[in-house]
């Protein structure tokens, strides 16, 4: 997990920020704008790639509501479908890897909890994408709507 903290402001032609920045390729500045970015918290490439890879399953998704709500035994969770133990078992794994998930051993049982955490911080990268987009969008409209003037 990386975490970074940028103040970036754009004015006229230049970037300037508290620390050495390379602008991303997604900021598309527009010449006389002013523009502040913060980005509080990121997945690594690699993590939000488990991540996202692990979600897209129904069943790990399943699991993920399932254990976010309480902590569920793997035996449990291998009840609720129509496949093998050793098959659940995967499914959980990959969402451990993820971290989506942790496994703790209670006796002989191995008991599943979500991790909230982990799915804030792709809920907050979804929301930066969205900020970006929902940003640039904004300023289409308004260079369509100068250009009407």
């Amino acid at each position: 997990m990386t975490y970074h903290l940028y103040n970036v402001d754009y004015i006229g032609d230049k970037y300037t920020t508290s620390k050495s920045f390379d602008p991303p390729l997604y900021f598309q500045p527009i010449p006389g704008v002013t523009y502040n970015q913060m980005v509080v918290y990121e997945l690594s490439e690699e993590q939000a790639n488990k991540v996202f890879r692990a979600l897209a399953d129904a069943t790990r998704r399943d699991i993920v509501r399932r254990t976010l709500n309480a902590e569920v035994s793997v035996s449990e969770i291998a009840a609720s479908y129509d496949m093998s133990f050793a098959a659940v078992q995967k499914h959980v794994a990959a969402l451990e890897s993820a971290g989506l998930v942790t496994k703790i051993a209670r006796g002989r049982e191995r008991i599943v909890r979500g991790q909230p955490d982990t799915i804030r911080h792709a809920q907050e990268l979804l929301s930066s994408l969205e900020d970006i987009w929902r940003q640039r969008i904004s300023r289409l409209d308004d260079f369509l709507a100068d250009g009407d003037k």
